[in-house]
Order: C-alpha cells, then sequence, then structure tokens
C-alpha cells in the first residue's frame, strides 16, 4: 500500500521516462509534488524502492528503473512548478528507424561544464527529432562535461538548439560569455544580473552582468547515441 505521495512521485518518474527516456532530478520531482526540499524526495524514492516498485541503476546518474505500477495507476499529476526542459530523445546504436529528409547541421560541441571557447565549423549533419518545429532555424552542438545530469543532458550527448538571442528564466540555453566562451546553462534572470545555473552540485552557479552574456539558441531536444 502506497501513500498519496508515494504514488504521486511514482507515476510522476513512470511518466517522464516514458516521454522522455530519462528519469527527472530530484529538483524536478520536489516541484512536481510541491514539496519544500529535496530530503523529503529522498524518503519517498527509498520508501519506493523498499516496497519493490522502483530500483536505482549502478553508476549511472540519476538513473532509475520503474519496476511495477499500483494497480489503482492514474495519470501522473503534472509538474506544478517551473516549466523544465523534456529532451526528445533520439538513441542510436539501435535498429535505426526511417530516415528523416530533414537534417540540423553540426556545428562544434558546448561546454557542459567550465565554459570552453565556442567552435564554429562544419562538422557534418544530424537527423532532427520527430516533432522539431518547422521554419525554426535549428543547429547542434556535442556535450563536454558532466554540469547538467541532473537535466538529464550526458557528456557526448547532442544538443538540438532553437537559435534565437532571447530566452525565459528557467531556458537550458547555449550563453555566449564576453563574446568567446560558450556554455550550456539553465538561464536565470536575477534583476539586472545573468545566473548560468547548472544542473549538478559540484558546480557553482555562474552570475554576470547583462551585457557580458549572449543567448545564442535554446535547448528543445536530444539526440544520445549507445555505442
Amino acid at each position: 500500500m502506497l501513500t498519496s505521495k508515494q504514488k504521486e512521485l511514482l507515476l510522476f518518474i513512470n511518466e517522464r521516462i516514458q516521454e522522455t527516456g530519462v528519469s527527472p532530478s530530484f529538483d524536478e520531482m520536489k516541484d512536481a509534488l510541491n514539496l519544500a526540499s529535496k530530503s523529503g524526495i529522498h524518503r519517498l524514492i527509498t520508501a519506493l524502492e523498499e516496497r519493490g516498485f522502483i530500483r536505482r541503476l549502478a553508476h549511472r546518474a540519476r538513473a532509475l528503473e520503474v519496476l511495477k505500477l499500483p494497480e489503482s495507476a492514474t495519470p501522473a499529476t503534472a509538474p506544478r512548478g517551473r516549466k523544465e526542459f523534456k529532451p526528445a530523445l533520439v538513441a542510436t546504436g539501435q535498429p535505426a528507424p526511417e530516415p528523416t529528409s530533414r537534417t540540423v547541421p553540426l556545428i562544434g560541441r558546448i561546454a557542459a561544464g567550465l565554459p570552453i571557447s565556442a567552435i564554429q565549423e562544419d562538422n557534418g549533419q544530424v537527423n532532427a527529432p520527430d516533432g522539431l518545429p518547422e521554419g525554426d532555424e535549428h543547429f547542434a552542438l556535442v556535450v563536454q562535461g558532466d554540469s547538467m545530469i541532473d537535466a538529464g543532458i550526458l557528456e557526448g550527448d547532442i544538443v538540438i538548439c532553437r537559435r534565437t538571442d532571447t530566452a525565459n528564466t528557467g531556458d537550458i540555453v547555449v550563453a555566449l560569455i564576453d563574446g568567446e566562451e560558450a556554455t550550456l546553462k539553465r538561464l536565470r534572470r536575477k534583476g539586472a544580473s545573468v545566473a548560468l545555473e547548472a544542473a549538478n552540485p559540484a558546480f557553482e552557479t555562474r552570475i554576470f552582468g547583462p551585457d557580458r552574456v549572449q543567448v545564442q539558441g535554446r535547448l528543445v531536444a536530444l539526440v544520445r547515441r549507445y555505442d
């Protein structure tokens, strides 16, 4: 027998894995259940694991597997907090889907860690994920570093971004710092300042004046290779 919060969390985790292929971060779980801190999520996860509903996958960051659902399962409650990025995950190294006629230029690499020099060059093309909006200009970058792992973005992933110079607070963006360093981070606006926030507690949030950060694109999809 699950408590209402245990059931709500289990269904939310299952729904997110079904939608994106990646389990939600603890921050996303906390927001979805309207809890004040992540310690409550830790207790719920432990209870679900002890009851055999989920298991943690070893040697993988923030990886959960749903083993079963309660018989009275109903659709999970939608997150009531901030809107989070939900990657459109395309796995390669698996049986290939029907080829798509639409591709996105792969223009280099992007740091999900400490900023690195932006690389703008022709690295070929990647297939556009299903559902990518028509009419918008997109580009792809290979992720280097692990500062965004709690957002489901791992080193070696290919991020698909819509080219734009504007973004809302909470969006994951390609940000150019001082015109020469590029990084992939969540954008937060704090008064007149701009914060670039990691999704990994090992990395600090960096705060800049508004004239030091230029938004180059907003993350809309993710491609992951399984070689």
